[in-house]
């Protein structure tokens, strides 16, 4: 169950922003207290990306990851939850797809790293999802709640950037404020954040959402300090000359939920099948398109249309270590 407000355990979880809002002004204040943060960004070295429907967790004693973060959330929702006690954090990137399990993994992670820690609270911060003309974002919000209130345990909601507090006009249009966050593992604190650098396999981890994955992949070993990829699979992709033929502008405004409000590298790096064509192939909403679909996406899944064979041989992840002297990952046989 959610606490929401002053330790207040709520019997409902809110039906919308609005009404989360309107019964519990504070988290107005919480907002416009993250809006005041300058946006900083962040370099590669020390940096724990967690890509879209992926979630990653870490604690203050890991000497691998400093700051774990996500950007590019339009319509989609950063997660982030935090024991109190050990400052244990769990982060990911929801699009609507496989909340109930990644609400429930998280959770876990943050409770195994916690152990041997003083008590504390599980608290939950949530970042994104703008109002969207067709609510989409919305959406996202109520399955998340819903998540986080069958849980068992007692959360407290201590941050909701969402919604009417995460928009404002730009012309005539609704976009959003903040895009992305990241949390300082060693500190707890939370900051608006760009990431230039997002990690290695980004067309493999791209492929595997552009393909249809309707789950949220756990893409850190924390007992190992090592980034961790797949396996997975996917079916081939026919027409994929098709795509990569098409404009810029063709592809934005077929494939985003959000065309208008995009962050300006969106476009000429998107890519990815209709919204039809991968509704039907994987019930996937358009609110699940937001971004990370690139034109290398495609060409990756063209010379991968079986990554079990060509990527995954022997059915084993990808893992990317710390590389002592750069701070930045480096793949490693493990």
């Amino acid at each position: 169950m959610v606490l929401v407000l002053n330790g207040v355990l709520q019997d409902d979880c809110p039906m919308d922003t609005n009404s989360l809002f309107l019964q519990h002004p504070v988290y107005r204040d919480y907002a416009q207290q993250l809006h005041s943060i300058q946006a900083k960004s962040v370099g590669p070295v020390g940096l724990l990306y967690v890509g879209q429907r992926e979630l990653a967790a870490s604690a203050p004693h890991d000497k691998h990851v400093n700051i774990i973060g996500a950007d590019d959330a339009t319509t989609c929702i950063i997660v982030v939850v935090r024991h109190s006690g050990s400052g244990a954090v769990a982060l990911a990137h929801f699009d609507g797809s496989g909340v109930d399990e990644a609400v429930c993994t998280m959770v876990s992670r943050v409770q195994e790293l916690a152990v041997g820690y003083p008590e504390g609270r599980i608290e939950l911060q949530l970042i994104g999802g703008y109002r969207d003309g067709k609510g989409y974002g919305e959406d996202v919000f109520y399955s998340i709640m819903q998540s986080f209130h069958n849980h068992l345990l007692e959360i407290d909601l201590t941050q909701a950037c969402v919604g009417e507090l995460n928009t404002m006009m730009r012309g005539e249009i609704n976009c959003p404020i903040i895009y992305g966050v990241g949390v300082n593992i060693k500190t707890g604190e939370i900051f608006p954040a760009t990431f230039p650098d997002r990690g290695p396999d980004r067309e493999l981890r791209d492929a595997r959402i552009f393909m249809g994955a309707q789950s949220v992949l756990d893409v850190y070993d924390s007992s190992l300090g090592m980034l961790r990829i797949g396996p997975f699979n996917y079916d081939p992709l026919r027409g994929a000359d098709l795509w990569l033929s098409q404009t810029d502008e063709f592809l934005l405004q077929h494939l985003s939920s959000s065309p208008d409000v995009e962050p300006p590298h969106f476009a000429p790096q998107v890519g990815s099948p209709s919204r039809w064509h991968l509704m039907a192939r994987s019930n996937c909403s358009p609110s699940s398109l937001d971004s990370f679909q690139t034109r290398a996406t495609i060409k990756f899944i063209q010379e991968n249309q079986f990554p079990a064979v060509t990527v995954f041989r022997d059915n084993r992840p990808r893992y990317y270590r710390r590389d002592d002297t750069t701070g930045c990952w480096v793949l490693v046989r493990y």
